[in-house]
């Protein structure tokens, strides 16, 4: 990450003010004050990974808020929202009428359309990725569900978002753009993967039957390459039974195969048209979408698409030449 702000370098009766016009830059319109009486010291440090914004603010005794006001002031990332993760020391939040104390490894999904608050006492470091709105309700339905609802760290699939995520940072120099867009790809996966599980806990039927199916879309985005992945497996590893979980994709005109085999199907057509697979075999591609054998690959393919797939990747090579 390269340094975007430090308050070394600015006289201290400016910092506060230069510190307000870059955080919200990053960020959005806020109301922000210092809580001590002490220099206020600050930097932020900015990197962009496969179209993902990251930044990471280092700061001590700060409270902002979005208001009604602000939010309707040149606020121009309505269509994100902004994860923030705690890094070091203690964050409270206030949102959509949560409450809560984040600490080291927690992290929570700031909605940029609704008022929040977000107090720093004493020294903390927190990492925000601004995530487009539609990569998280696509999946998760409407924000104001999950929005300022604390994902602890110790949560299984949280801590490997956060060794995830982390190792993305340390590593982006080295990745050519189109790995750098599939990882942050991933990135995104497990981010919603740890709030489907975090929104899994003590909510009403009707809702936690939504996220029943949240969590089983997840685990199949993260699992296409195992052939071994099917209804009884996928109700398995989402936590209710079979039964159950026909039932909830039948609530929503869907069955269970028929989704896992359109998402394997849309993974391959996406790797297809991907310069980064131009050089991976047909059947290696298939393997990794969890066919089992290269002709059962090309036979659904075409039912599904009307191009065998090597008919497919040579159409979507042609136009990116011919571009």
């Amino acid at each position: 990450m390269q340094t975007i702000f430090s308050t070394d370098e600015v006289r201290p009766k400016d910092r506060f003010r230069h510190w307000r016009d870059v955080c919200e830059d990053r960020l959005v319109p806020m109301e922000q004050d210092c809580l001590g009486e002490g220099q206020f010291d600050a930097t932020i440090d900015g990197a962009s990974i496969g179209g993902l914004d990251f930044t990471k603010f280092a700061l001590r005794n700060l409270r902002a808020s979005t208001t009604p006001r602000t939010l309707r002031h040149e606020n121009h990332k309505t269509d994100h929202l902004f994860m923030s993760m705690v890094l070091s020391g203690t964050v409270r939040a206030d949102q959509n009428d949560r409450s809560s104390t984040d600490t080291n490894g927690d992290f929570a999904i700031r909605d940029t359309n609704t008022p929040w608050t977000i107090e720093h006492s004493g020294y903390s470091e927190v990492l925000a990725i601004a995530i487009p709105r539609e990569r998280l309700e696509g999946v998760l339905g409407s924000a104001r569900i999950f929005a300022g609802l604390t994902v602890e760290g110790h949560l299984p699939v949280a801590t490997l978002a956060r060794s995830f995520l982390s190792n993305l940072l340390r590593e982006e120099d080295r990745l050519p753009p189109h790995v750098a867009e599939r990882m942050a790809g991933v990135g995104i996966d497990l981010v919603v993967a740890s709030l489907a599980e975090r929104l899994a806990r003590e909510l009403p039927r009707p809702v936690h039957g939504s996220v029943v199916i949240q969590r089983a879309k997840a685990y199949v985005e993260a699992n296409l390459h195992d052939q071994a992945l099917d209804p009884r497996h996928l109700a398995a590893a989402t936590g209710v039974s079979l039964r159950r979980l026909q039932e909830l994709f039948h609530e929503r005109g869907q069955h269970i195969s028929d989704w896992i085999w359109q998402r394997r199907l849309e993974a391959a057509a996406n790797r297809l048209t991907d310069p980064g697979y131009l050089h991976m075999p047909l059947g290696t591609l298939a393997y990794g979408c969890g066919f089992a054998s290269q002709a059962h690959f090309s036979r659904r393919f075409k039912e599904r698409y009307g191009l065998s797939p090597r008919d497919y990747r040579h159409r979507a090579l042609s136009h990116a030449v011919a571009c």
